[in-house]
């Protein structure tokens, strides 16, 4: 079965409008040969724009964030009515600089991942256990847990659906867990999809923890992966990119 690939750049809190604008002319003008691979890169709210009015074809827009209401006295959010005005495609949910820095709970995101299906754009849903979870044999619990409660009262049959695995514990930090473990862990969350009623071997799971384009290559090569969701490597375009050719 082949599933969609995904290279994903997550700037967070990095990259102001003209900067945002530069990377994309330098990106763009690379040989992006590989159809079978797409790119969406999310850049910080106020640097959407001028990200949007560089953006050439194959290459999609995403954001980080966005609220579950439609309009409203929400000083500081934004709608998904303003991601899709902005041409915006996907947006992440659950990240866990969200869960764990912004105390995000589990029905926020749910509410987000209805209201972002319901209004048509692509979620990508992070899920992934701390190191403290990992080393108490807790991981499967914590994913099984995500996802039940991200996905409640998700029709199991939608298509716009990506599955981002982030082992919290190397997320930024430099270390990436084991082929083993990453094959393991993008496993137990097929299955757990199944067991929800999903067809986990149709949805696209990714994986998030310091990719970088040393390790690419080699992450690639796990047949369980579809694809990145890259933070610190994705915000230079030649470390992008290198990452981009490790897909086959």
């Amino acid at each position: 079965m082949t599933r969609q690939q995904y290279c994903i750049a997550n700037w967070k809190m990095n990259k102001t409008p003209s900067e945002g604008a530069k990377f994309v002319n330098n990106f763009k003008i690379k040989d992006l040969y590989n159809s079978q691979v797409k790119i969406i890169l999310c850049p910080p709210y106020p640097t959407l724009i001028s990200v949007k009015e560089e953006l050439i074809g194959g290459i999609e827009l995403g954001a980080q964030n966005v609220h579950f209401e439609t309009k409203g006295a929400f000083t500081g959010e934004v709608s998904t009515s303003m991601l899709k005005d902005l041409s915006c495609v996907w947006v992440i949910l659950g990240h866990s600089e969200r869960r764990h820095v912004f105390l995000e709970e589990d029905e926020i995101i749910q509410k987000k991942l209805v209201r972002v299906l319901k209004d048509g754009l692509h979620p990508i849903l992070c899920i992934g256990e701390t190191l403290t979870e990992r080393e108490s044999g807790k991981t499967e619990t914590v994913l099984e847990s995500q996802l039940n409660s991200a996905l409640d009262g998700v029709d199991s049959e939608t298509s716009n659906l990506v599955i981002a695995y982030e082992p919290v514990w190397a997320i930024g930090t430099g270390r990436t867990a084991s082929l083993d473990m990453i094959a393991d862990a993008h496993k137990t969350v097929r299955r757990i999809l199944s067991n929800l009623g999903f067809n986990g071997q149709e949805i696209s799971v990714l994986y998030g923890g310091s990719v970088n384009p040393d390790n690419a290559e080699e992450l690639n090569s796990i047949d369980e992966i579809d694809g990145f969701l890259i933070g610190g490597a994705s915000l230079k375009e030649d470390s992008f990119y290198q990452i981009y050719r490790s897909f086959k």
